[in-house]
């Protein structure tokens, strides 16, 4: 499977679509061949106005594909692994982007084919800093194994883990953009609303936030003093708040896709 002609289709053409083929567009490197199969027009219809490579295409037509991303929600994947069941190549690569859906499940509903992968990919990937968690069947070998990694690295890192933690990544890195992006959108345009020009904003905001993810994850300042480097806190009052909503949300959807 040379990566300069593959044929990659999607079964479903929502934000990981986009996401996807937005990381290998701004990289430069667009699998030769892209289609895309979805139940609604409209969908496939906003997917080519975004990439107009994209060939819309019927789900046998995609399911012939080099690699077949199922990028369905949980609810339908099961019905949509039966409708391509039978019609995959036997070289094919399918890659399950949805959460609870196991290899093994997705092994039983095509059929006993077993190349399968899944993935969870997250929203930075569109601009190849993504990351990226995936599990390998135990039937896609080596080399296979190896074209999915070349395929997929200009959207950002692709750190293979246990099947049992992709919940858990799909919680903490798939999802964690929707914590706080909003949040930080709001204190840009806040500083803007200060009078600072947008490029100055985005450049404070980007050193702060870099800089801030360093002395957390990257430094060897112990947590608690990290936090309480900075004497004057505005939200103080709301902390105690705002870590009970995250806990409790982000508890109850981590426990809703490992249930």
């Amino acid at each position: 499977m040379a990566q300069s002609n593959q044929t990659v289709s999607f079964i479903g053409s929502g934000r990981v679509a986009h996401i996807m083929l937005g990381g290998w567009a701004r990289a430069k490197k667009m699998p030769a061949n892209v289609v895309a199969y979805d139940a609604n027009s409209v969908a496939i219809a906003a997917l080519q106005a975004a990439f107009p490579a994209v060939k819309a295409a019927a789900l046998e037509e995609a399911a012939a594909a080099d690699v077949v991303f199922a990028a369905v929600h949980p609810p339908v994947m099961g019905e949509t692994l039966d409708r391509i069941a039978g019609q995959l190549r036997t070289d094919t690569i399918v890659c399950s982007l949805a959460p609870k859906v196991k290899l093994a499940a997705l092994k039983e509903r095509l059929g006993g084919f077993s190349r399968v992968v899944r993935m969870n990919p997250n929203a930075p990937s569109i601009i190849g800093h993504g990351y990226n968690p995936v599990a390998f069947g135990e039937g896609l070998p080596a080399a296979a194994r190896h074209a999915f990694f070349e395929l997929l690295q200009p959207l950002g890192q692709m750190p293979e883990v246990p099947e049992d933690r992709l919940e858990t990544y799909a919680v903490i890195s798939a999802m964690g953009p929707t914590y706080f992006g909003f949040q930080f959108a709001t204190v840009d345009a806040l500083a803007q609303s200060f009078g600072l020009d947008p490029d100055a904003s985005r450049a404070a905001m980007h050193a702060m936030l870099q800089g801030t993810v360093d002395l957390l994850f990257a430094s060897d300042v112990p947590r608690q003093r990290a936090l309480d480097l900075v004497p004057v806190r505005p939200l103080a009052e709301s902390e105690a708040e705002i870590v009970g909503m995250l806990q409790s949300r982000i508890g109850a959807m981590h426990a809703k896709l490992t249930s």
